[in-house]
């Protein structure tokens, strides 16, 4: 490997005291997909989008339920109340 990926450090090359002896499953993963060919990094990066995102919502979803953006939305509804707000 050369250029800018070769001078990146892999996950597991910063920390590597946090890691069992072998490959961890980041190495593992890092590995493979850099053996992957450009049009199958291009169908991984796609369904990686889809399965991050789909992760974030849930946790989103999760946060809402919990009431952690309770105060967040207080505030805001505060600001749009007292006219502190414009039409986007």
């Amino acid at each position: 490997m050369q250029g800018p990926a070769a001078q990146r450090c892999s996950l597991a090359e910063r920390d590597r005291s946090r890691y069992y002896s072998g490959m961890t499953k980041v190495e593992q993963l890092e590995q493979a997909l850099e053996n992957l060919s450009l049009d199958e990094r291009a169908s991984f990066r796609a369904w990686y989008a889809v399965f991050d995102a789909a992760e974030w919502d849930q946790q989103f979803d999760t946060d809402v339920a919990a009431g952690k953006l309770d105060r967040l939305a207080d505030i805001a509804l505060t600001e749009h109340n007292t006219g502190r707000t414009r039409k986007l």
